[in-house]
């Protein structure tokens, strides 16, 4: 995880904090947000427990700033991919293949940032929804473009986008960096299914 922690965590200053939401990420990904001490994320930090609240009032705390910044690369990554010229079946495999990729890269974080939402406070778990409507809005605007195009045949177009959505963000749950397909072989893959749920067919 060295790498991609360097990556997808520089926007956290100081140093202190970085490292106690890389531990933090690493714990809650082991054990779970709710098994997770404090004590334990100070300790993979190399750190103190008391030295852990200067930087986070709150093990919740620490689970909001993960979550905040993995949503908003997650949907910086659909906004770029969507925003791109070309036909709607494109845009939609573009989309799908990056944020795939980027569940599958960072996939530790991933599996803290989607499956631990329901251990947020009440206005934590409102701004993080938030995000994951603008997500969702994201992907629904490029499926309404195919469909307005004539190039997608999708009946349920908000049921679609869920579908499409669940599908690219379970990977999280199950890639394994050590497995025989790589993130890129998973993104390809899972583009062409999107296109598929979609009805799109070449040459139409």
């Amino acid at each position: 995880m060295g790498v991609e922690q360097s990556e997808q965590w520089a926007e956290i200053t100081p140093d202190a904090a970085r490292r106690l939401v890389i531990a933090a990420v690493a714990a809650f990904a082991e054990r779970g947000y709710h098994a997770t001490t404090t004590r334990d994320i100070a300790g993979r930090a190399g750190m103190s427990p008391a030295a852990l609240y200067i930087h986070y009032r709150t093990k919740e705390e620490l689970l909001y700033r993960i979550s905040g910044v993995g949503h908003r690369l997650a949907l910086e990554i659909l906004r770029r991919e969507s925003g791109r010229d070309g036909t709607p079946a494109e845009r939609l495999a573009a989309a799908v293949r990056a944020f795939v990729r980027w569940h599958a890269e960072h996939h530790t974080t991933a599996r803290v940032v989607q499956y631990e939402l329901q251990a947020l406070g009440e206005e934590h778990y409102a701004e993080i929804v938030g995000l994951r409507r603008e997500t969702d809005a994201t992907v629904r605007g490029i499926v309404e473009d195919g469909v307005a195009a004539g190039d997608f045949a999708v009946p349920d177009v908000p049921g679609t986008t869920l579908a499409v959505l669940s599908l690219c963000i379970d990977v999280a749950r199950w890639f394994n960096s050590e497995g025989k397909r790589t993130p890129d072989e998973v993104g390809e893959l899972y583009a062409d299914l999107a296109l598929r749920m979609v009805g799109y067919a070449a040459g139409r």
